[in-house]
């Protein structure tokens, strides 16, 4: 049952990495790559389960957190334009 899923994983991974390269817009892409991370993050755990290694669940948390920071900055950036855009300062 968890071949199953890890094989339709890597089947969704391919497509978001389709999406990711094709996307018509930057937002398409940004998503895409969030899709990309997050089913990382589900590879990993499963793979995990399934060699029996439960290590792998932190470093799929650890790398979920970096996922969301890293979508976030992105974000902001495609926004303002940097990083340091302070709200208070803005007209």
């Amino acid at each position: 049952m968890f071949t199953t899923a890890a094989i339709s994983i890597l089947v969704a991974l391919v497509l978001a990495i389709v999406r990711a390269l094709a996307g018509p817009t930057l937002f398409d892409r940004v998503l895409a790559g969030n899709s990309i991370g997050t089913l990382a993050i589900l590879l990993l755990a499963v793979v995990g389960f399934l060699t029996g290694r439960p290590e792998w669940l932190d470093v799929a948390l650890t790398y979920g957190l970096l996922n969301l920071i890293s979508t976030l900055a992105i974000l902001k950036f495609f926004r303002h334009g940097d990083l340091a855009h302070d709200a208070e300062t803005s007209p």
